[in-house]
């Protein structure tokens, strides 16, 4: 299987070509598009217990796609993320990975689904109880809003909580405030992610929260001045 992720960094998407009998799993709606004789197959992600733990108490997709080549020549799929940003393949190589929500768009045979309890901590910063855990051996495809950054983590590291994108199981995530109450609340800093241990984490240069509070503001004058002119 050759995958060649393209349009790289603000408008990533991967071209899949899949030889006879091969086949990649994807998030549900991350087909761009493909070959008419590729064979489209929706599955629980993970299972039926844990596609309904992704969806109710992880907010992830309840399907999965999974994208097969049954003919005897090569076949393309186009695959890409909802968000404007970067794309990163990785190779597991038996670790595992645990993603925030929505970063995960896909991965090869050889490489298993689950899901990973967070705490009631990452509930309450709105990102569920459950993290989509990925582990086996195979390739992983996930991406970001934004650029995404490698960083190797031993011992203590801060990252605020819109910004982390995934992280080694070697890693232990807690969430909290990220100082006192009130110098959280003014330095608009609000939660972050507190992890410790070894291991890599991936982080995303833009917050799509960030962008969310920057946006809501001016549709809201747009539509008072709407109002006062009619």
């Amino acid at each position: 299987m050759q995958c060649d992720i393209r349009y790289k960094p603000a408008f990533a998407a991967i071209f899949v070509s899949l030889e006879p009998g091969e086949s990649i799993t994807a998030e549900a709606g991350a087909m761009i598009s493909m070959d008419s004789m590729v064979t489209m197959k929706t599955e629980f992600s993970g299972g039926f217990f844990s596609g309904l733990i992704r969806k109710f108490l992880g907010g992830e997709s309840l399907f999965v796609n999974v994208f097969s080549n049954q003919t005897q020549r090569p076949l393309q799929v186009v695959l890409t993320q909802s968000m404007v940003g970067d794309i990163v393949e990785i190779d597991l190589n038996g670790r595992g990975i645990c993603f925030q929500p929505g970063a995960y768009i896909a991965h090869t045979p050889g490489v298993k689904m689950g899901v990973r309890w967070a705490g009631f901590s990452s509930w309450f910063a709105g990102e569920g109880l459950f993290k989509l855990k990925l582990g086996g051996t195979g390739k992983v495809f996930f991406g970001a809003y934004g650029g995404i950054t490698k960083k190797t983590v031993t011992g203590q590291f801060v990252v605020d909580n819109s910004h982390l994108v995934a992280y080694e199981l070697g890693i232990k995530m807690s969430v909290g405030l990220s100082g006192s109450l009130i110098s959280s609340v003014t330095s608009g800093e609000g939660f972050v992610n507190r992890l410790s241990g070894n291991g890599d984490i991936y982080l995303q240069s833009r917050s799509i929260s960030g962008l969310v509070n920057f946006i809501r503001p001016q549709i809201i004058k747009a539509a008072n001045d709407s109002r006062r002119t009619m």
